[in-house]
């Protein structure tokens, strides 16, 4: 079954305006919590082709990951390729555009995100050998909680900051446009602003161009 996930983001900027929004959600949901910590490696690649990255890692997955893998390959209208380093587990992340969007940082997405049991350096090289090539590297730690059933993570990351990401994962497509308009409307609740896509891309083409700079420190910069 396909999976879309939804996903709006808000950039805080600095730890204070972080720890305001924690503090609101926690007096707005009072059984608003913490569910998980954790930091992140994130290698993004470009290029290459998606049916033949399936090919050379579908024996890594279970079958029902594998259909899902399948079906993105086959029917996304781009994609993305990520590598991740969750803590100690190793994932592999390709995501499509199911919007106007960029698979990269598009609202309304396909999801595939399964853990293999091969380090992060040998899942790197599974995708190099199929011609996908480096975009860049990104470091973070995140804080994930449950505010009213929609999962809202915290992230600190290398360049942008304090951002905020308001998600929702479903199965049915024709549910996308409701889900976005709760999500919209939690985060009026919230008083947060979504990030426009426009200036979320040249954040984004920013730190590719400059990622050796940022991946792995606390310097950040400001794009507007």
């Amino acid at each position: 079954m396909s999976q879309y996930e939804i996903e709006i983001k808000s950039l805080l900027g600095e730890k204070k305006y972080a720890d305001a929004l924690k503090q609101k959600m926690c007096e707005m949901d009072k059984s608003c919590v913490c569910t998980t910590s954790h930091t992140q490696r994130n290698h993004y690649f470009i290029d290459g082709n998606l049916s033949d990255l399936f090919e050379k890692t579908k024996h890594l997955f279970a079958n029902d990951a594998k259909e899902k893998f399948q079906h993105i390959a086959e029917k996304g209208k781009n994609f993305s390729v990520r590598t991740r380093q969750k803590d100690d587990t190793v994932l592999l992340v390709v995501k499509a555009s199911v919007d106007e969007g960029t698979s990269s940082n598009a609202v309304s997405r396909l999801e595939f995100e399964e853990p293999v049991t091969i380090t992060l350096d040998a899942l790197d090289a599974c995708v190099l050998d199929v011609g996908l090539v480096y975009q860049a590297k990104w470091s973070r730690e995140r804080e994930e909680y449950d505010y009213k059933g929609i999962n809202i993570c915290i992230d600190k990351n290398a360049g942008y900051g304090y951002l905020a990401e308001f998600e929702k994962v479903v199965n049915d497509e024709l549910s996308l446009a409701d889900v976005r308009a709760e999500l919209d409307a939690l985060m009026r609740e919230l008083g947060v602003a979504e990030l426009p896509q426009d200036r979320l891309e040249r954040m984004f083409a920013y730190y590719n161009a400059n990622w050796k700079d940022y991946y792995g420190t606390d310097k950040t910069f400001t794009i507007v």
